[in-house]
């Protein structure tokens, strides 16, 4: 009896559709709750270093004398913390593909934010 049930498996196998994509070649489909991976905006990053605190695995690494903002993606669980956390929102969860990685390396994004200047208070008149 196990022999057919065996048998009956291979040829669901060599002549039915496979149960998986080939993907790349065929694109996945993304579904509506995926998170997908954090991107940076630098021109709108102020480097408080909130994303960094909220991040459990201390995947995100800000060195405001640097201007650097880094993410680790080997650390990262995307578990959204950050993005919540941004008062600049510049973080964003895109749920699209990344490459694989062949080399444990962090990513680093120079920050380029420029502080708006305050206007000048008038001084009081003089008289």
């Amino acid at each position: 009896m196990g022999f057919f049930t065996m048998a009956k498996t291979v040829l669901q196998n060599l002549f039915g559709r496979p149960p998986t994509r080939r993907y790349p070649a065929v694109p996945a489909r993304v579904g509506p709750i995926t998170r997908g991976h954090v991107t940076i905006d630098p021109a709108r990053c102020i480097s408080c270093g909130l994303c960094m605190r909220r991040c459990p695995s201390q995947a995100i690494r800000v060195e405001r004398a640097e201007k650097v903002w880094e993410i680790d993606r080997f650390r990262c669980i995307a578990c959204d913390a950050c993005v919540e956390a941004c008062p600049a929102k510049c973080l964003i969860m895109e749920s699209g593909y990344i490459a694989p990685v062949t080399e444990k390396e962090v990513e680093r994004h120079p920050i380029t934010y420029v502080k708006p200047e305050r206007p000048q208070k008038k001084e009081a008149a003089e008289g």
